[in-house]
């Protein structure tokens, strides 16, 4: 049973989601935990995003440095082949990845290893 998220954001509680959510079972595929939170957890897709960024990154104590995109954090960014975020919740099993840039560095280029 998943989380009710949709009460939750309701009550302004933030929503952060990861990866990590089971010792025995990790998930790796952070495009397949935004759909299920889009599903399941009848997020928007907004609201997924920001709670796979900026609330994440508040819930680990790391807003300062990472989470959005402003001057003097950590440039890592994610440049997806879709249209708009809105594709994002809901292209399950779609690898969507175009390009990534990790501490400034293109370390993905084109859907290929850079480096």
């Amino acid at each position: 049973r998943f989380p009710d998220a949709r009460h939750m954001i309701e009550l302004g509680v933030p929503v952060a989601l990861g990866t990590d959510f089971n010792p025995n079972c990790p998930v790796e595929d952070m495009q397949l935990v935004l759909s299920l939170a889009c599903y399941c957890m009848k997020m928007t897709q907004a609201e997924a995003l920001s709670a796979a960024t900026l609330n994440s990154a508040h819930a680990v104590g790391l807003s300062g440095q990472v989470g959005s995109i402003e001057p003097g954090k950590k440039a890592d960014l994610v440049v997806l082949d879709a249209p708009s975020h809105e594709h994002l919740g809901y292209r399950l099993g779609t690898n969507l990845v175009r390009h990534v840039v990790k501490a400034g560095r293109i370390v993905v280029e084109d859907g290929k290893l850079a480096y």
